[in-house]
């Protein structure tokens, strides 16, 4: 499970980055990797605040601190990675031109987009090739009930 805490850690460190790289005129591609690694913890502990939502009853008995300091200590959080995204925006339409941000997040939506739709394929085709086995382990399962039948019935009759 993704620990959200870490994930904004690790965010917060990226962003840093990327704000120092912007402010010293790096190069575009190595600010992007920054960014790049700053979506993926934002992505982390949003995933893992998913995930907290239905926690294993091991730390539902035994978690530590109260729900409404969890409750505080993400949403602080959450508004922290929004102050973080606006200060990104403002940064990247002012290092790489105005737009830079909207060209971003369409690229964005176009490649998430794509994912989303091999992720839905790759599962109809894990599902059609289960359902194909479940179909042949069926066939197979009766082929031998009616054989042990039809067994039973020539043993019966004194034919074998």
């Amino acid at each position: 499970m993704i620990d959200p805490f870490t994930a904004i850690t690790a965010a917060t460190t990226a962003y840093s980055t990327v704000v120092r790289m912007v402010k010293a005129g790096q190069e575009a591609e190595e600010t992007f990797k920054q960014m790049g690694k700053w979506y993926t913890a934002v992505q982390d502990f949003r995933r893992g605040q998913a995930e907290n939502k239905n926690p294993p009853l091991f730390k539902k008995m035994f978690a530590a601190g109260s729900v409404e300091e969890e409750a505080l200590a993400l949403l602080l959080h959450e508004k922290k990675i929004a102050e973080q995204e606006k200060d990104l925006q403002t940064l990247l339409n002012w290092r790489f031109g105005y737009k830079t941000w909207d060209e971003l997040k369409e690229m964005r939506r176009k490649i998430q987009k794509e994912r989303q739709d091999t992720v839905y394929k790759q599962r109809q085709r894990q599902k059609a090739f289960f359902d194909v086995l479940t179909a042949l382990a069926l066939i197979a399962v009766g082929g031998a009930i009616l054989s042990f039948f039809f067994w039973i019935f020539l043993s019966a009759t004194g034919r074998i």
